[in-house]
């Protein structure tokens, strides 16, 4: 019977929800509005599949990686497709090949109050929802059972999604014997899950303080500030905002899940047939593919599935050969570093809510902007100091 103890052993993949033939597991919210499973003791037979499911540890299975991952950068040909994923577009033409045999994507998109949840989608217009970063935690609800559902019926499917989240798919598959040569998987580059309610509350400030309702959302609005900027922008009524508010507090790290900050899936040992990423530090290995900043995509080939799939688009994309070295991003390495307050974070928000704990931590309000001009301070003199020394 799995029991979380302590927060840091539990991901949220849903793995040992979905495993549960008895329907003994209830995935519950906490404060910040993460899920974590609850057994319901009356229900629960112990027959111990919950435990064996979950792949939250340094001994997560990958039978079929290869020694080492192939390392490409790459983007789409069609800079259309380009200019409307979040990097180099090769998610698009993965899902479009996948599309175009009659399958099935499942990836992070929307409900109607734009909380992010795992979504299936069976045409394109369905499947541009899944394009792009999203900075939350998604629900996966029954997703796993779906996508189960989806390869008995003989459909070809891809799966996108966070390394914890593709681990714990591969696990309940294999526990279900499910033969899985359909089944694509592509995780990403994981730099945390952030708070789904901490998300959910901003926009709510967002609608207060502007007074109109939010129409549309981007995490990482590329069209307008170009790929290498990180601001959220929104379409409300009838007008278009932008910030760096929400973002700024991801890249602190005070929001996101404990697991994050233990994740076992910060190495090269990856949980996808393929990994798609930003590709920083592109300038080492091609300097011209990007010098328009409409984004360029790291891709790590996995498997030999990961392959063929790649060979398989290889007119629809540029790609070149990456020394992987050159492109070992931080969180390839090592889980991202917990903010020091994110405890007390968690604290003050569960007792005083959004507004009062987020301007408590200088993440919104007046100590906020006291905190960004005395960051553009330090970076201006930086700048000049390091010109004097080049003097």
């Amino acid at each position: 019977m799995i029991t979380i103890n302590d927060k840091r052993d539990c991901s949220g993949c849903t793995a040992c929800y979905a495993i549960c033939g008895r329907h003994a597991i209830e995935m519950r919210e906490d404060p910040l509005g993460f899920k974590y499973p609850v057994v319901n003791t009356e229900k629960c037979v112990e027959c111990g599949l919950c435990d064996k499911v979950c792949a939250f540890n340094d001994i997560y299975s990958t039978p079929d990686n290869l020694d080492r991952p192939i390392a490409l950068g790459g983007r789409h040909k069609d800079i259309e497709e380009v200019d409307k994923s979040r990097s180099g577009g090769i998610f698009a033409a993965l899902s479009d090949a996948v599309l175009s045999e009659g399958g099935v994507i499942y990836g992070a998109g929307y409900d109607s109050s734009f909380r992010v949840i795992h979504k299936r989608a069976t045409d394109p217009s369905e499947r541009d929802e899944l394009r792009g970063s999203k900075y939350v935690q998604s629900d996966i609800g029954n997703i796993f059972l779906q996508v189960e559902s989806d390869i008995k019926a003989n459909r070809k499917v891809l799966f996108s999604g966070t390394p914890c989240q593709t681990a714990g798919l591969s696990s309940f598959l294999r526990l279900r014997k499910v033969n899985c040569d359909r089944l694509l998987i592509c995780d990403i580059v994981c730099h945390g899950v952030p708070s789904p309610y901490i998300w959910r509350d901003y926009l709510k400030y967002i609608q207060k303080k502007e007074r109109q309702k939010i129409i549309d959302v981007n995490f990482r609005d590329k069209l307008r500030f170009g790929w290498s900027a990180h601001k959220e922008s929104f379409k409300l009524e009838n007008k278009y905002i932008s910030t760096c508010t929400y973002t700024n507090a991801y890249f602190q790290h005070i929001m996101i899940r404990r697991s994050c900050e233990v994740c076992h899936y910060t190495n090269l040992r990856r949980t996808g047939d393929i990994t798609l990423a930003d590709f920083w530090g592109w300038e080492k290995s091609n300097p011209d593919m990007n010098k328009d900043d409409k984004g360029i995509s790291l891709i790590l080939v996995n498997t030999n599935k990961g392959a063929r799939h790649i060979e398989q688009i290889k007119n629809k994309i540029l790609s070149f050969p990456v020394n992987i070295e050159q492109a070992l991003q931080p969180n390839l390495q090592s889980p991202s570093s917990v903010h020091p307050g994110r405890e007390q974070f968690e604290k003050d928000y569960e007792r005083f809510g959004f507004e009062k704990s987020m301007s408590r931590h200088a993440l919104i309000g007046w100590k906020h902007d006291v905190v960004r001009i005395m960051d553009r301070i330090k970076r201006k003199v930086h700048n000049v100091a390091r010109k004097f020394r080049k003097l």
